[in-house]
């Protein structure tokens, strides 16, 4: 009796720690954000506003959680009308005909304390390439609502050519208008489903 007593419990604090919890993507508490550097002296930063994002994992502090996002092109938004229009032909996105990016990703580990290391498949246009961003886990707490949230910051970068966003013209002094290089930075709030 008593072995079997022990079986059902350790059986049911296997299944509790292994089992897996799904997190929804809060949009209100969450922004996709860029950079890039402008005629080599400033820099321009723009966002997008339409996105989506799920989060699987079978541990409490995320490690090795399975990540799926996706972004609306045609949500960009860089405070300038003319440039947003730019963005959207295929001089850049092509947004008519890849109205979409999206990441899944391949792996997420924890570094140390709440540094992690997230690296997955970006797809832009037509495009698919590895890449890692850095990331801080701000913790898990509970809303006013009774509502499990859970917050993280991810930092990137990637070279835009690679992805076929390609335009550019020289200035008088010979550097480039648009910067290859785009930082990436997301904050996102996640809500755990019921």
């Amino acid at each position: 009796m008593k072995k079997t007593l022990f079986t059902l419990l350790f059986s049911a604090a296997v299944w509790g720690a292994n089992a897996q919890t799904t997190w929804n993507l809060d949009n209100s508490h969450t922004n996709v954000k860029f950079s890039v550097t402008h005629m080599v002296v400033s820099e321009v930063e723009g966002y997008f506003k339409t996105y989506t994002g799920k989060v699987v994992t079978n541990s409490a502090d995320f490690n090795g959680a399975n990540i799926d996002f996706s972004v609306d092109v045609n949500s960009i938004n860089t405070d300038n009308t003319d440039r947003d229009k730019h963005l959207m032909s295929d001089d850049f996105f092509n947004a008519e005909k890849y109205p979409k990016m999206t990441f899944k990703s391949t792996s997420f580990k924890k570094i140390s304390g709440n540094k992690y290391e997230l690296v997955g498949d970006l797809t832009i246009r037509d495009v698919t390439k590895k890449v890692t961003f850095e990331v801080t886990f701000g913790g898990i707490a509970k809303d006013p609502w009774g509502n499990t949230k859970a917050g993280f910051k991810a930092k990137g970068k990637i070279n835009r050519k690679d992805y076929k966003l390609m335009w550019n013209v020289l200035t008088e002094a010979g550097g480039m208008v648009v910067s290859d290089e785009v930082e990436i930075v997301i904050n996102l709030e996640l809500a755990q489903a019921k």
